[in-house]
């Protein structure tokens, strides 16, 4: 007798199986005919996959877009100025409003983990404060984890340092860092050696946005991984964006791909948001900042996707869906060949979640039973439809649902009804 049996489901590898749930664990991958359940969500012919994650998230500004006021540059730097003025007038429980509405909707787009950067240069830190308490409050079916960030630079706010350690002390877990937005490239260093040693001494990962700028001499990439050496860090490392890379040398970067596959640091573009914010000073051509994500993998560097915003002063759209991440991301990396775009939709959900660090992931027997039904046949389908989420279940519990919707037709002598979905043959 199972809990709940999710039946005829095709798997990403191309399976057909049913999945059977008892408690939170899943039990059986295999035919179960005959087999006795709870409730049974029947997925003949749809893909079911494991949860989305999202690596790079910042939930303490999100759904926050036009207050005070609307990046008029569509820089990051207004973007960071904007947030300046926002988090000074923002309450505790404005910002935990904001951020469970955006669980609601992750919750909706089978989005069952996110990792969130959050703001340690308040000096309140009203946002870690909510955000611990969210943490808490979607514990049932979201994996949230926290990540101290000095977003006004670990040397250019001078309480950053000690309100870091603060937000870590109050069970935040993971160091992140800013070592671009630092007054000097000294100072970007410094940082990154200090909150490595901090993450070293603490035993926590390390998620830190790192040259996320056109400038191709913002190299601090070659620090951390210098740092993530020297400390063993190594699998403990992410680093975000890395949107310098897409206008260094290829000389340069033929030294630094090997460094950072060496100290196993995993890296996480953000489409959506990097080709938004880089190349705003540049006339044509016109860079877009997506960093080297193909050449990147070539070396075993383990890339994923993230979202990194949502309605906020850096990004006035967004929806919680990580496959238009990975839509965008396939594009703009130019990802086609059937093959990498399979490996864009496993950036949204393997790939990330061995960046986390993500415990009892997948489809097997003895994993969480968290797990997504979408309208699509397979990986490649559900990155060109962005299909609806027939079903999305957390820790055993089916918690969102959405009748099949197919468009109906009034057409002489054409079919009653249209599903975007290919047929074979």
């Amino acid at each position: 007798m199972f809990d709940l049996i999710v039946k005829g489901g095709t798997l990403p590898d191309g399976r057909v199986a049913d999945i059977g749930i008892r408690g939170d664990k899943i039990a059986a991958v295999e035919k179960l005919e005959g087999a006795e359940a709870g409730q049974v969500i029947d997925s003949t012919g749809d893909l079911v996959c494991p949860p989305f994650v999202d690596p790079h998230f910042h939930m303490d500004a999100t759904l926050s877009y036009g207050q005070p006021r609307v990046n008029a540059s569509g820089t990051l730097l207004e973007g960071i100025a904007l947030w300046g003025e926002l988090k000074a007038i923002a309450t505790i429980d404005e910002m935990k409003a904001r951020a469970l509405e955006y669980c609601d909707w992750a919750v909706s787009m089978g989005l069952l983990a996110i990792r969130s950067h959050v703001d340690t240069c308040d000096p309140d830190l009203k946002g870690v404060q909510a955000l611990l308490d969210v943490r808490e409050t979607v514990k049932p079916y979201i994996d949230l984890q926290l990540v101290a960030f000095p977003q006004d630079g670990l040397y250019r706010d001078p309480n950053a340092l000690e309100q870091t350690l603060r937000a870590l002390d109050m069970g935040v877990d993971v160091v992140g860092g800013i070592p671009h937005f630092e007054r000097t490239m000294d100072e970007g260093s410094w940082s990154i050696t200090n909150l490595c040693k901090i993450a070293a001494d603490r035993g926590l990962p390390v998620d830190m946005h790192c040259d996320e700028t056109d400038d191709p001499m913002s190299r601090h990439i070659e620090t951390l991984a210098y740092e993530t050496q020297r400390l063993g860090l190594h699998g403990r490392v992410a680093a975000s964006h890395l949107t310098s890379m897409h206008s260094m040398d290829n000389y340069y970067v033929s030294k630094l791909l090997p460094l950072i596959a060496e100290a196993g640091i995993s890296a996480i573009p953000n489409p959506l948001i990097n080709i938004v914010l880089q190349g705003r000073h540049d006339t044509f051509p016109k860079r877009r900042g997506l960093t080297r994500v193909k050449e990147m993998q070539a070396q075993d560097i383990t890339v994923g996707w993230g979202q990194d915003c949502v309605l906020d002063p850096w990004y006035s759209l967004g929806t919680a869906d990580m496959l238009d991440v990975a839509f965008m991301g396939l594009h703009v990396a130019q990802m086609t060949h059937p093959d990498e775009m399979r490996r864009c939709f496993d950036m949204v959900t393997n790939a990330n979640a061995r960046i986390m660090g993500l415990q009892g992931y997948g489809l097997e027997p003895g994993c969480t039973a968290s797990l997504v039904v979408l309208d699509a046949g397979n990986p490649v389908e559900a990155l060109r439809l962005r299909p609806d989420r027939l079903a999305v279940v957390a820790k055993g519990k089916l918690v969102a649902a959405k009748a099949r919707n197919d468009s109906r037709l009034s057409l002489p002598g054409r079919p009653a009804s249209v599903r975007r979905r290919h047929r074979a043959g």
